[in-house]
């Protein structure tokens, strides 16, 4: 495919994790990959430099997806006006906090990263946009299950969900497609603590029972983004090995 018909796909938090395999997977699926990260860059420029060895092309830029300004910044990056034929919103934060010691300042944190921030993403892009864009947002089982440990990162991500199928309905008759993906037990750096014992009872849970892997959620990404499913918007496909089905 020639570079000035390449298509572009931006990815939030695309330096690491389940980011860095749907970054890579897109690649090879032909898109040209503008990522960003937050904090360290060299993920984030290992995963550019590995796309850039396999022939394709991928820019990581620093972007706080919680501050409009960094957004702005993101939005003004000559790839974005190019036009956007995907985008995956798939940054977000996640500390541990029993949910009956939860604070104000932490849940208003939490939304403001990870609900807050993909709206302010979306609203800066949104011009951008192409006719027949497709959007992917990475959500989470706790949003619909919610969780004991994080009532605000579940109550991010519901809100998150919500707003997805929202804009689902909004925009469908535009030609655009939304769609959100539910993760269950992924195998990043968020269970990197866990003991040998943790991991054992985490993946007894599961009916597959082994822990899913982010190419498990960068698969399902590109299904979402590919012509394959050009009838689905405003579903939520949950990725999680049969261990919560809604």
């Amino acid at each position: 495919m020639a570079d000035d018909v390449m298509p572009i796909a931006v990815v939030t938090g695309g330096g690491r994790g389940i980011g860095a395999s749907i970054s890579k997977r897109l690649s090879s699926d032909g898109y040209r990959v503008l990522l960003t990260y937050n904090q360290s860059s060299n993920p984030a420029e290992e995963v550019v430099n590995q796309i850039r060895s396999e022939g394709g092309d991928a820019v990581a830029v620093k972007v706080d997806c919680s501050s409009s300004a960094d957004i702005m910044i993101l939005a003004d990056h000559p790839w974005c006006k190019l036009g956007i034929d995907a985008l995956v919103i798939n940054h977000g934060a996640y500390v541990r906090t029993p949910s009956d010691k939860l604070t104000i300042s932490r849940l208003r944190e939490t939304m403001s990263i990870n609900f807050e921030g993909s709206f302010l993403v979306w609203e800066a892009l949104s011009r951008y946009l192409q006719s027949d864009a497709r959007i992917v947002v990475i959500g989470s089982q706790l949003g619909i299950r919610g969780s004991p440990h994080g009532a605000d990162y579940s109550a991010s991500k519901a809100a998150l969900h919500l707003w997805a199928r929202s804009l689902a309905q909004a925009v469908g008759e535009k030609g655009q497609r939304v769609n959100v993906i539910a993760p269950g037990y992924i195998d990043t750096d968020l269970l990197s603590g866990d003991s040998l014992e943790k991991r054992i009872s985490r993946e007894a849970e599961v009916p597959m029972k082994r822990m899913g892997t982010p190419d498990d959620v960068a698969g399902v990404v590109s299904f979402l983004i590919s012509n394959d499913s050009s009838y689905v918007t405003g579903a939520i496909l949950h990725v999680n090995g049969g261990l919560f089905l809604p």
